[in-house]
């Protein structure tokens, strides 16, 4: 597909973006007209330069309601139709054209410029297309850049969004209602006592406790096993918490880390599963 043939970016038939061109185009031809003084604009009168200013002012206006009218009708045009950069060409073009037309005939009729008329408008395309063109060049590229950084800013948000949503780990209950959502980071381990189950998690630096109607089993089918191990048959811990493992008189028990207490019971049911899956993590 021909770059004619492509859809125009969004931005540049957003209300607001017209809006800013309008003004913008405004400015720079109020500044270029008086500055460069294109259409033998500074022997229009003879008056001082503050006079000029509104003189040209008004002829300015004259020339930008052009592009008022054009940017109305793009904008409408652009809730049905699909512009494409073809279009927009010719488009631009005829603003150009509309513009130098209005600026030559106020040559010709208000100022009475000596020149044949079409020697006058082919020299107001030429300043025109200056007016035009260039504070289009600077906004386009204006609004792509901040089209882009918008964005990249979208992407980073989401990705920021995923990544939470990745950090966390929902907790349901055994009618799959979900009551509790923490960091995994946050979680030490979890206790089971008949049909319910207590989260030990930390929170505000503080060891917290939260009592989930649940089993044990179903909970470990949900988690990471990666990270989370079972040491007991009433105990799940993060592996990521663990400080040391202790050989006690009853067997091995887990010690936490700060804030975490209590020994965690090692059994031997688990612990060759554990111990074997624990040193992988480690190394």
């Amino acid at each position: 597909m021909e770059i004619w043939e492509h859809p125009i970016p969004h931005y540049l038939t957003d209300k607001g973006n017209i809006f800013k061109t309008v003004i913008f185009t405004a400015a720079f031809a109020l500044l270029f007209i008086n500055i460069y003084a294109p259409f033998g604009v500074d022997t229009w009168f003879d008056v001082s330069r503050t006079e000029l200013l509104m003189y040209s002012s008004f002829v300015i206006l004259a020339g930008v309601l052009v592009v008022v009218n054009s940017r109305i009708i793009m904008y409408q045009v652009s809730k049905n139709t699909v512009l494409r950069y073809g279009h927009y060409a010719i488009w631009i073009g005829m603003e150009i054209l509309c513009m130098a037309l209005v600026y030559a005939l106020i040559e010709k009729l208000v100022l009475n410029d000596p020149r044949v008329f079409w020697e006058a408008l082919i020299v107001a395309i030429q300043n025109t297309a200056l007016i035009i063109l260039l504070p289009y060049a600077v906004l386009w590229l204006y609004f792509s850049l901040k089209d882009k950084r918008e964005k990249l800013e979208a992407l980073m948000e989401k990705g920021d969004a995923q990544e939470i949503a990745i950090k966390m780990m929902p907790f349901y209950d055994e009618r799959g209602v979900l009551k509790l959502s923490i960091k995994r980071d946050d979680v030490y381990y979890l206790e089971a006592a008949d049909n319910y189950v207590t989260i030990n998690y930390l929170e505000n630096q503080k060891l917290k406790t939260y009592l989930l109607r649940s089993t044990l089993k179903r909970l470990e089918d949900t988690m990471e096993p990666a990270s989370f191990l079972r040491c007991h048959r009433s105990f799940i811990i993060n592996s990521d918490k663990v400080q040391q493992i202790r050989k006690e008189r009853d067997g091995l028990v887990l010690i936490m880390e700060h804030p975490v207490t209590k020994s965690i019971p090692l059994s031997k049911t688990y612990s060759d599963h554990f111990l074997r899956n624990f040193a992988g993590l480690q190394a």
